[in-house]
Formats: structure tokens, sequence, C-alpha cells
């Protein structure tokens, strides 16, 4: 059966919170919010907690309207330049048992007028994490190989996030392994077409790709010593 949960409307609703990115508009159109993003995308995270375990018992999938999976659409505007109240993009993170932020890892859902996409990994992990990831790299070079060089993987996400310029600190300076030692986050991201984003078959693609990135997910977790 097919599950349908956003609609164009979804993103007409987004783009014009981009053109009006204010409280006075916010609040005038927050049914809208209500109808068109906030209610589907928690009947979309209800309707997967039923299938993630499949892929994973250790992540959750949380159909709250604050402190759940889906990410708050207020941005915080306390040290940025930008004073822009709101976020114009949908954010669903599907975070480990364990996390208690976004910098946990988790499996993403990622909705905007500009660019759909479903990620695999962690954000800006602290330094600790972050070492016990380049670690296991070392330590398992042709684990971590199958894993960001699988056909499967390599066809469907591009890795990215920030990276260090020079060789991190405590690392060798010409290891073999030295480009994927200097990232920041670990990170593959799936591109989606807004087109399956509100069709019946969203959710369906969103396990899809869960899947594909599942090996990538696993190693990072065991990494940090996590259960997968």
């Amino acid at each position: 059966m097919d599950d349908q949960y956003f609609s164009r409307k979804t993103f007409t609703f987004l783009s014009k919170l981009e053109e009006n990115n204010n409280r006075d508009w916010f609040n005038e159109h927050k049914q809208d919010y209500e109808d068109v993003v906030r209610e589907p995308a928690l009947n979309f995270i209800a309707d997967i907690s039923s299938d993630l375990p499949k892929i994973s018992p250790h992540f959750n999938a949380i159909p709250k309207k604050m402190g759940g999976s889906l990410m708050r659409v207020y941005r915080d505007v306390r040290f940025g330049k930008d004073k822009r109240p709101y976020k114009t993009n949908i954010g669903i993170q599907f975070r480990h048992e364990i996390g208690k932020d976004v910098h946990a890892p988790g499996f993403y859902v990622h909705i905007s007028p500009e660019e759909c996409f479903v990620g695999v990994g962690i954000w800006h992990p602290d330094s600790p994490t972050l070492r016990k990831i380049r670690d296991r790299i070392i330590e398992q070079p042709d684990k971590w190989k199958t894993v960001v060089k699988n056909k499967t993987f390599k066809s469907n996400f591009e890795r990215v996030g920030d990276t260090l310029t020079n060789a991190p600190r405590g690392y060798a300076k010409d290891h073999p392994l030295l480009e994927d030692l200097k990232l920041k986050d670990h990170i593959g991201i799936s591109p989606m077409k807004k087109s399956v984003v509100y069709s019946g078959q969203f959710k369906k693609e969103v396990l899809k790709s869960f899947k594909q990135g599942s090996h990538y997910m696993q190693f990072l977790c065991q990494s940090l010593n996590l259960n997968y």
C-alpha cells in the first residue's frame, strides 16, 4: 500500500517561508505549517518506527512535536549573524539510542525546495569521538575500504562534510588513508527527487537508502563501541 505524507503544498509552504522569514508571517500561517509540514512529518516518523528496527534496533523514531525525531523549525540565532527565525527545510534525524543531540550517529532525512536527500553518519562529532573513528580506520583499513568503496554505497551516496587542511595531530602525515583521517564529519548523502518525496513511495525509498548506507553506519557505531 502506498504511503503518501508530504505534498506539493509542503514545498510551496517552505518556499513562501523562505520569502517571508519573520514571526508575523509564520504566526499567520501556522496552521499551514501544522497541516503540510509537522503533521505529515510526525505521521511518517510514526510509520517508519516499525520498519527501522529491521535495519538496526538501536535507532529511535520518535513522533513527538518537541524532543523527538523531527527537528525544530526555530533557528538558534544567538551566536550567528543570520537572524532569520525559522528553518526553511524539514530535518528528521533517527538518532542512535545513546545519542543526546544532533552530533550522535543517525539516519537523516532532509526536505527543502532546493534539495532533498537521505543521510547517514555522524555530524560534527567531538574530538574523543572523532579519534575513535580515526583509530579504527587505522586498525582496520581493509574493513574501512570495503565499506566506503562498496559499489552499492558509492553509487548511491556522496561522502561530504568538513575536513582538515593538514593531518590531524598525532597521525602520520604520509598515511595512505590520510584524506579519510582528515575528515571532521563522516556523512554520506543520497539525493532524492522532490517528486519522490510527495509520492506514495517516499517511505519505501527512504528505507532503501538507509539499507544502502547500513554498513557505513555500522562501521561508525562499532568504532564507538555502540550496538548496531
